[in-house]
């Protein structure tokens, strides 16, 4: 029983994957820019109702597609509503989407990565409804699920999270394969360790680093996907604004208002490159 427990706890110990190396990372360089930009938009998002001149969806008389001015400082649109106010509460949809739907998806295809790594059964079966998945390209996938759900919000959290789930478990079991033939696994099970014990205490905190690293890259993606989803009309359903819907309308309108879409634009750029920004510093301090 001794002999077990100090298996058990060296096993706990052993392996070093580098995580240390991941904060600092986004502390100075493209790091540091990148967490910027996001935490700039994430800070306009969440402080809305304080930024933003009129609500959302109120309508101003005589306010019909003005230019950006003193005002309006992002001008108004086509039935006089103030762009900067709908530019700012647009961009929570997007953080519901970014810190929501991609972990969702994450923790759930990391979990199904996991069980596919120890049984050979369900390895079988995931990688195939995997394969079913990807075979999908994600604007595909979006308008199949809308077609079964209907536009709005939760039908872009639902399609991200089912986007996102063959990657993360993809990797979460690749992770897996090569950390539980490591010799340290190897002891823990001689002494009698369980499968969900040697997945818990050496599998998955072995895989984490990855994870981190795909989890910004697939934050931009998501970003891109809903404004994707709101521009074709089968994102956020008006009159509630989002990113993408703000840029579909600058596009309709952009002979009458030629800067209507800047704004979000601007904001979507900034999200994007953000997130790159810190996928990339994450990626190099992990390749260190």
């Amino acid at each position: 029983m001794t002999e077990t427990l100090v298996v058990r706890e060296r096993g706990a110990t052993a392996p070093s994957t580098g995580r240390h190396r991941l904060l600092p990372a986004l502390l100075h360089g493209r790091g540091l820019l990148g967490l910027v930009l996001v935490a700039t938009v994430v800070l306009l998002g969440v402080l809305a109702p304080l930024l933003a001149p009129y609500p959302p969806n109120q309508q101003i008389a005589g306010a019909n597609l003005l230019g950006p001015g003193g005002a309006h400082l992002l001008g108004t649109d086509e039935v006089n509503r103030d762009l900067l106010s709908r530019t700012l509460y647009g961009i929570r949809v997007d953080l519901v989407v970014v810190f929501v739907a991609v972990p969702l998806g994450a923790v759930l295809g990391g979990l199904v990565g996991l069980v596919a790594s120890a049984w050979s059964w369900a390895d079988v079966l995931t990688q195939r409804a995997f394969d079913l998945v990807l075979a999908f390209p994600a604007l595909i996938l979006a308008i199949a699920l809308t077609a079964c759900l209907g536009a709005g919000l939760t039908t872009v959290a639902v399609v991200i999270m089912v986007a996102e789930v063959p990657v993360f478990g993809r990797m979460v079991r690749s992770s897996a394969l090569v950390v539980r033939e490591m010799p340290y696994v190897e002891s823990s099970r001689v002494v009698g360790a369980s499968t969900w014990w040697v997945l818990r205490r050496h599998v998955l905190p072995n895989s984490l680093e990855p994870v981190i690293v795909q989890l910004a890259l697939s934050m931009s993606v998501a970003v891109f996907l809903e404004g994707a989803m709101s521009f074709l009309g089968i994102g956020v359903r008006p009159p509630s604004p989002s990113l993408g819907s703000l840029i579909k309308d600058g596009v309709r309108n952009i002979y009458e208002s030629p800067t209507f879409a800047l704004g979000p634009l601007v904001l979507v750029a900034a999200l994007v490159l953000g997130f790159l920004l810190v996928a990339q510093a994450l990626s190099k301090a992990r390749a260190q």
